[in-house]
């Protein structure tokens, strides 16, 4: 497994997340079964949030129900959960950041949050509320480090005018065909191409330049929840027929190559996974050990449409 220094940190995290928002439905030995073979693969990171499972907490609830953690166990992961996605509505407010906190960690059954991330841009954000609840959580240890996802470089700009903890994550929609984050600035000062149009304000060089870290959640969907591309020759024939090629060069899986295609970018981009599936767990795994030459990534780039002018 690939690992990455995590930012503002000396300490290594893993390359893969394994995202945790199906597990409502699975009973305590599966949940167990994916989170070893996750730990054997690799994975230390596994990520939360408030919303997921249908009712709020569920999903979280499920996890510390079915692993049990020793002291030693707990501190060699780093949990992350989000916060701010109400039922139609977004809350930054000092009071639902952390009332939801303390909700996350009696779910989890553990005394803290590695990572806290705000879900989506709160358009009523007061940077100033957030500030008090992030100082309140750190001085409590509650929460160790805290991000955001979905934000932009001027959203998070202005949280940072009060904010004072380091925004070290942010966890943003990204996939080989998903990747206007990337491919916009290939393309850039075209006229008349639909990829030269900035859908997150130079995101990309903002994290690099900003020591933030990017998580890629959905890194299989074919757009905003579209189906998956690989395997789907009808819609991207030319990607799986160079997906195919490259699992076959690399000894890996198709899902593998798509994995390897985000990690190998320099900028050190997590990859969140969404299966319950072990084996896929597995072969995500295996991807992120490749390094793709630069030819290769290009390949893969250009078979999911994006133009290389």
């Amino acid at each position: 497994m690939k690992t990455y220094k995590a930012p503002h940190s000396d300490s290594e995290v893993s390359s893969v997340v394994l995202g945790l928002m199906r597990i409502a439905q699975m009973d305590n030995s599966e949940i167990r079964a994916l989170f070893d073979t996750a730990r054997e693969a690799g994975i230390t990171v596994f990520d939360h949030a408030d919303i997921y499972g249908g009712a709020r907490h569920r999903c979280e609830e499920r996890f510390g129900e079915a692993v049990t953690l020793t002291p030693s166990e707990r501190e060699s992961i780093v949990i992350q959960s989000k916060v701010g996605i109400r039922h139609g509505w977004f809350d930054f407010s000092r009071d639902h950041i952390l009332k939801t906190v303390d909700e996350s960690l009696a779910a989890l059954k553990t005394d803290y949050l590695d990572v806290l991330l705000l879900h989506r841009p709160d358009a009523l954000v007061e940077p100033e509320e957030v500030a008090k609840a992030f100082d309140t959580l750190e001085a409590s240890g509650k929460v160790r480090q805290f991000g955001v996802s979905n934000h932009t470089p001027g959203q998070i700009e202005l949280l940072k005018s009060a904010v004072k903890q380091p925004l070290r994550y942010n966890q943003v929609q990204l996939s080989i065909t998903h990747a206007n984050l990337i491919a916009q600035g290939v393309a850039a000062n075209m006229d008349g191409s639909d990829q030269s149009i900035s859908r997150d304000i130079g995101l990309l060089d903002y994290s690099r330049l900003n020591g933030m870290m990017l998580q890629a959640w959905s890194p299989f969907q074919k757009g905003f929840f579209d189906g998956v591309f690989v395997g789907d020759r009808e819609s991207h024939p030319e990607l799986n027929d160079e997906l195919d090629r490259l699992a076959k060069a690399y000894g890996v899986t198709p899902t593998g190559v798509a994995v390897a295609w985000i990690t190998r970018h320099p900028a050190n981009i997590q990859v969140v996974l969404g299966t319950t599936k072990p084996q896929r767990v597995r072969e995500c795994a295996a991807g992120s050990d490749i390094n793709l030459t630069r030819e290769e990534w290009y390949s893969l780039f250009r078979a999911a449409g994006h133009i290389v002018p």
